[in-house]
């Protein structure tokens, strides 16, 4: 890989490491039982979004799949979902709960940027607070569209970039105030470990349209008027995100 991005994937695969260790892990089993898609820190259903849509018979990837929680739900509703992550140990989470709860389907280990999966393979490809804000959108983002069929949709979360603009250098929640510039959010490296890329509104609709995918939505996403702070990730707390969105969901068709 390029400009020293290989030791950048490296430090994020490490840092997966110690989050599946410490939290990731134990809080997979709840996120496998439920019996309905929910998007971001705060839970909200994919019922009030309706985003993805009737899965039933699609082909789907999930990109940065983490525990695969996420392609559990949509094997459960009739997709034929292949789950892709980089760290072995969230895959091995995600194996641990097909065996106790099912569904069972493909668990790769690969890197979002590099999928290794054939051309044309989906329907649709998903990533719930995953490859938007770990892998470069200069790469996953032609991964993507290589891996969808023409008409295929992607479907992705990330961290609002306002929230990104009011986390501290030093990490913990998101502020009042603006501390880093927009520029500077586009790619942050944090002292704790780990690459993040938070690009700017305009910078999303360059890039994919680049890749070859027209905008069809933007859902800014808040905390509800009786969420809690999220039990292990430091983004933004529960009053923040009353006020502010603090992720995006994107939704873009492939030409």
């Amino acid at each position: 890989m390029p400009d020293g991005r290989e030791s950048e994937t490296a430090l994020n695969r490490a840092l997966w490491a110690v989050m599946n260790e410490r939290f990731t892990d134990a809080a997979a089993e709840q996120q496998w039982v439920r019996p309905e898609p929910v998007w971001g820190l705060f839970e909200v259903p994919e019922h009030d979004l309706g985003v993805l849509g009737d899965v039933r018979g699609l082909d789907v990837v999930e990109l940065a799949s983490g525990t695969a929680y996420f392609s559990a739900w949509l094997a459960r509703a009739g997709a034929r979902t292949v789950a892709v992550d980089l760290s072995g140990e969230q895959l091995e989470t995600a194996r641990r709960l097909q065996d106790e709860h099912g569904p069972v389907f493909p668990l790769v280990q690969g890197d979002a940027e590099h999928v290794p999966l054939a051309d044309g393979c989906a329907d649709l490809v998903v990533s719930e607070h995953g490859a938007a804000a770990w892998c470069d959108p200069e790469r996953w983002l032609p991964e993507a569209a290589r891996l969808l069929r023409p008409g295929g949709r992607l479907v992705f979360l990330t961290n609002s970039h306002l929230s990104a603009l009011c986390v501290p250098a030093d990490e913990g929640v998101a502020e009042e105030q603006l501390l880093r510039g927009q520029r500077e959010a586009y790619k942050v490296r944090w002292p704790g470990g780990g690459v993040e890329f938070h690009p700017s509104h305009g910078d999303w609709v360059r890039l994919l349209r680049r890749a070859g995918f027209v905008v069809e939505a933007l859902h800014e996403l808040y905390a509800p008027p009786d969420g809690d702070d999220h039990a292990f990730y430091e983004i933004v707390s529960a009053d923040w995100a009353r006020r502010w969105p603090a992720e995006e969901l994107w939704v873009a068709t492939r030409h």
